[in-house]
């Protein structure tokens, strides 16, 4: 009887330590997780929608931690030294949605690269910069026949618009 209990006792921790290391290969601070939208875990829920700003989106996870709501963007490849604006912007846009959605603003957002996280405030001058950068897209979008805003192919061979664009370098 000894042994079982000694076995049983064995293969949690085997469980609990294999859980840990997911985790943290996925970037996840601990926590309940609320919310994900990668498909490993069944249907998709719905995107998140704020109204007034006509601003959907679907963070990776939403993580529940002491009564904040925590959203996770998990990027693909090594990270830069510090978040691109696009990266920051587009989870500071998440955390405008779940303040929005949920009626808690979250105090931060977590940006996960392959090899590092990167904890972003959500301040409220970030806050104002991501409703002027839309209101600027907004704008440009009735404007059209915007010009490029770089020089890199290699973005422009990842673009979706790469076919319509008439400034494609790819």
């Amino acid at each position: 009887m000894l042994y079982v209990f000694f076995l049983l006792f064995l293969l949690a921790l085997i469980f609990f330590w294999r859980s840990n290391r997911q985790r943290n290969a996925a970037g996840l601070p601990g926590g309940r997780i609320v919310y994900t939208d990668t498909r490993g875990w069944g249907k998709v829920e719905k995107p998140l929608y704020y109204p007034a700003l006509a601003l959907t989106g679907k963070p990776d996870y939403l993580i529940e931690k002491n009564g904040q709501i925590i959203p996770v963007e998990v990027k693909s490849g090594r990270a830069p030294e510090a978040p691109y604006d696009s990266h920051i912007y587009q989870l500071a846009s998440y955390c405008l949605l779940v303040e929005k959605t949920y009626g808690n603003r979250p105090p931060y957002g977590i940006i996960h690269y392959e090899n590092r996280d990167f904890a972003v405030d959500y301040t409220r001058e970030l806050e104002s910069a991501l409703i002027e950068l839309i209101a600027d897209m907004r704008e440009d979008d009735v404007r059209g026949n915007i010009a490029r805003s770089h020089e890199q192919a290699s973005r422009c061979k990842g673009c979706g618009f790469r076919n319509i664009c008439e400034q494609s370098l790819a």
